[in-house]
């Protein structure tokens, strides 16, 4: 593995950053805060938002996901995704990576720290279900979070697209055999409805709602006034949403964490670590290749975050809503945000060490 340099060289200013974006990891900090007091003082606020949700995806974060990712979609010229095909060795990095690594990266170090380095403080029964827990995020790369990744590190919004809709059908054949064949577990019951439910709602409605606003906007006032006026209507929307759905997520588990204390940090830190070594090992890859840095930020976001819809909802199924496993999947959620804002600003600060792009970005 190998993991780009941090330059020697002065780092451009980002013109016109905002006072909102210059502190994005305060808010953040400040929202976890907020969303953990208010499942702990006015507990009504979650449970009733928890009812709103069908097929085991929350209605009230779907809503907010969808404010992060309609800006992102607003971006997408179709013809730009015909050239996004132009760069396959992006796509080989996220095949690879996200398929023949992750699972199996995964369920190594995860075995590890449960049953090796934490023996003494998890029993074995809850190993295997945290373990369980842990292979599930494993096996599914992210569809929706990737898209305000790709945005906050100004990836390619159409290659992101591409990447995330190969990996989508990927996932349709590849999750239940690798979790069978790294659980030993049969007859795995796919919450389809969810699995198809979150990428028409995260990926397909709001790319044709997107292009049917660009088509009008464009035709109506011209591409000049859509790309340097329309677009900028936009700004900080995606940032609100991700900061409301941080609220949202931890009120939701704000009583889990507060009674679970020790076994958050124990799931945590296998996660953490995962999640590093997937990112560094797509983002070093992509710089050994020379591929731009709008091409090389999303391409290693992707394999980092997970799809925690899909993998929340099978370990609720297999395993039960009180179950060690459903627990590590939420902790996956849980931890997945900070973490992922701090490779964000590395990929951020490591931008020049990238070419240029060769892709158009609107």
């Amino acid at each position: 593995m190998f993991v780009p340099p941090l330059s020697s060289a002065p780092v451009a200013k980002t013109e016109g950053i905002s006072f909102f974006d210059r502190y994005l990891t305060l808010w953040v900090a400040l929202c976890i805060g907020a969303g953990i007091a208010l499942g702990r003082f006015l507990p009504v606020v979650p449970e009733t938002l928890g009812k709103l949700e069908y097929d085991n995806v929350s209605i009230p974060i779907a809503v907010v996901l969808w404010i992060m990712i309609f800006p992102m979609m607003l971006r997408i010229d179709f013809s730009s995704i015909l050239d996004a095909f132009k760069m396959p060795k992006g796509l080989t990095i996220t095949l690879t990576v996200n398929w023949l690594i992750k699972p199996f990266s995964m369920f190594a170090i995860a075995w590890f720290f449960f049953f090796v380095v934490f023996k003494s403080l998890i029993p074995p029964g809850l190993a295997r279900e945290y373990l369980a827990g842990a292979v599930l995020l494993g096996a599914a790369p992210c569809t929706a979070m990737v898209f305000v990744w790709s945005l906050l590190t100004k990836g390619n919004p159409a290659y992101t697209l591409v990447q995330v809709a190969v990996n989508d059908l990927v996932i349709l054949v590849a999750f239940i055999p690798i979790v069978t064949l790294l659980l030993g577990i049969t007859g795995i019951a796919i919450p389809w409805n969810t699995l198809l439910l979150s990428i028409a709602f995260f990926v397909l409605i709001p790319l044709v709602l997107a292009t049917i606003t660009r088509r009008l906007v464009v035709g109506s006032r011209g591409v000049k006034y859509y790309e340097k006026s329309f677009l900028r209507k936009f700004t900080g929307i995606t940032i609100t949403g991700l900061l409301l759905t941080l609220i949202m997520i931890f009120s939701f588990q704000g009583e889990v964490i507060l009674q679970h204390p020790l076994s958050i940090v124990l799931i945590a830190i296998p996660l953490i670590l995962q999640t590093l070594l997937i990112f560094f090992i797509g983002y070093g890859w992509a710089y050994r290749w020379k591929l731009p840095h709008n091409i090389a930020a999303p391409a290693a976001m992707i394999g980092a975050s997970n799809f925690f819809e899909l993998s929340v909802a099978v370990a609720i199924v297999l395993f039960g809503l009180d179950s060690g496993a459903t627990l590590a999947t939420v902790v996956g959620v849980l931890v997945e945000v900070p973490v992922m804002l701090m490779l964000v600003n590395y990929a951020n600060k490591t931008r020049n060490r990238f070419p240029e792009s060769a892709l158009n970005v609107a």
